[in-house]
Order: structure tokens, then C-alpha cells, then sequence
């Protein structure tokens, strides 16, 4: 039976701001990485015909993501004034949308609509191919307001995989240099989007330094750790892992704002990657969800009922 391990960090030593990289853009191969991580996550996991259909999803984003068209980025001027009064430059609820993301989409689903899925998964794939304009935009609008409940949950892997790649491509046209801090700290720098998780780094000059990691876009950005994400908190911390596990990932959970966190420690398996760690480690959200804490950012491809 599984039960909750009760750990207490230490503190961390905080670097000079100045040594510390605060932003971490995406890699261009990110959907490639995380396909690997799902395959490699799948085998004799519970879940593991869930995560090696993500995995096939994953390829198809990384395949759209390669041949994504491009998008009207914000100028410099509007990019300076975000960055004056502490705005994500790309927010997800404010930002004009623009409809390459369907274009996005109708290549990812072409390409699903070409593999062996299960039968759930395939009707998914044909009711959003018929699906017109609005219909996609209002899904869209629930994703990204954070209201997924509304959104069929067999469709809304494929709309959430769509609109990451939309806003990973953008991000990526822009480049780090033209983000800036928020005022708020907790969420996503670049499109105001809250984490799914945080890493901390294993290795080389960040080791042991925490980034958050957007639920959408897949930014990374550094906040100092034993502080809530959700409210900044640094009192009343306390970190839960699994019975038997070796504390590779951990609950992160604020006793002031009844939230937590996973954190993925590098340093034991460098190899994780945010999106496909957290999924393979649902019996963590399960444990947190009995103790009557909420997570802090949504998984946006964990809807389970598409297979």
C-alpha cells in the first residue's frame, strides 16, 4: 500500500541574482525529448498505454513544430512595455491568438489519424478534423483560462498539444532576451501560464537551483526554492515523496495556501523530463490529492479517458 513519506529540506543558499540564469527557453527538439522520456516511462507502467499514445502525440507535435508557420510577433515597442510594467509578453488569456495554432492542430491530427490508436483516441481525431473554427477557439479559450472541465476530455490532449506548440514556436521566434521578470514570480515570464512542475538543475553551475516549468509553453524559470509557488510563502513547507521511492520527485506542498509543486531532481535521474515525469507519477498527485492539497498547475495532457 502506498503512503507519504514526510521530508524537511534545509534551506538553500541563494546565489547573487546576477550569477543565476533566470530564463530557460525550450529546446527546438523539446517534443523529440519528451517522446523518448514517454517510450522509455511506458514500459510496465501502469498508465503505459496512456504515455505511449502521448509519446506518438509528442512525435506529432515535434513534426508540427518543425513545419509551424509563422506568426505576427509583438514589436519592440510592445514587447518594452510589457517587460516596464512586469507582463508576460505572450500572455495565453490576453494575447491575440492567431489561427496558425488550428493549422497547428490539423497537422497533428493528420498525422494521429495516421497511427494505430485506440478506438476512443481515433474518434477524437475525426470529431476535431469536422469540427469548425469556433468550436476549436472555444476550446481553446477553456484551456487556456485554466476551465478544462468543460472541454471533452478525449479532445483536449490534441487541442492542449496544439496550443503548446503554438506558443513553444512563438517563444522560440522571440528568443530569451526579449522576457523579462514578473511581478509575479510564480507564474510563467512568458505567457503568464502557471508551472507544472519544478526542476532542480543536477549538475554544472545551476546545480541544485530550482525552475519552475510552464504547463504551456515549457519555459523554465528560476525562483528560489522552499518558496510556494502559488503564493510565495516560505513558512510551513514541507515535502512528501512516496513509500520506497528515493526521492527523485517530491510534493512541494505550502501548508499557508494548501497547494504543491513536484519537484524532479536531476541530480538522481537526469533524464527526466517535466511533462512525461509528472504524468509517470500520478500515485504522487493521488497521495497529495488525499491529503486535501491542490496542485499548483494544471498537467495539460493528463486526460486519460482518450484511450
Amino acid at each position: 500500500m502506498t503512503t507519504e513519506t514526510r521530508i524537511i529540506e534545509s534551506g538553500q543558499m541563494a546565489a547573487p541574482p546576477a550569477e543565476i540564469r533566470f530564463l530557460r527557453l525550450p529546446g527546438r527538439d523539446l517534443f523529440a525529448a519528451r517522446s523518448e522520456r514517454l517510450r522509455h516511462l511506458s514500459a510496465g507502467h501502469p498508465l503505459g498505454e496512456y504515455l505511449a499514445f502521448l509519446a506518438l502525440l509528442g512525435d506529432s507535435q515535434q513534426a508540427a513544430l518543425t513545419r509551424f508557420p509563422d506568426v505576427p510577433l509583438p514589436d519592440a515597442a510592445e514587447q518594452a512595455l510589457c517587460r516596464g510594467h512586469g507582463m508576460p509578453i505572450l500572455d495565453a488569456r490576453s494575447r491575440r491568438r492567431y489561427p496558425a495554432w488550428r493549422e497547428g492542430l490539423a497537422m497533428i491530427l493528420r498525422q494521429m489519424g495516421g497511427a494505430a490508436l485506440p478506438t476512443a483516441a481515433r474518434e477524437a481525431v475525426s470529431g476535431l478534423l469536422q469540427c469548425g473554427a469556433s468550436g476549436l477557439e472555444e476550446r481553446a479559450d477553456l484551456i487556456l483560462a485554466g476551465d478544462l472541465a468543460p472541454v471533452p476530455s478525449r479532445e483536449l490532449p490534441f487541442v492542449a498539444a496544439a496550443l503548446q506548440v503554438y506558443w513553444v514556436h512563438t517563444a522560440l521566434a522571440l528568443g530569451d532576451r526579449a522576457f523579462g521578470r514578473l511581478h509575479e514570480a510564480g507564474v510563467c515570464p512568458v505567457c503568464g501560464s502557471c508551472p507544472n512542475v519544478g526542476i532542480v538543475q543536477g549538475s554544472g553551475a545551476e546545480q541544485g537551483l530550482r525552475y519552475l516549468c510552464c504547463s504551456l509553453c515549457c519555459t523554465q524559470w528560476h525562483m528560489v526554492r522552499i518558496t510556494c509557488s502559488s503564493c510565495a510563502s516560505t513558512g510551513g513547507i514541507d515535502y512528501y515523496i512516496l513509500k520506497g521511492s528515493n526521492g527523485t520527485v517530491k510534493a512541494e506542498c505550502c501548508a499557508d495556501c494548501g497547494t504543491y509543486l513536484k519537484l524532479l531532481y536531476l541530480e538522481k535521474d537526469g533524464l527526466m523530463e517535466a511533462t512525461a515525469d509528472d504524468l509517470a507519477t500520478l500515485t504522487l498527485d493521488m497521495l497529495m490529492d488525499d491529503r486535501g492539497t491542490a496542485r499548483c498547475g494544471p498537467n495539460l495532457l493528463f486526460y486519460p479517458g482518450v484511450v
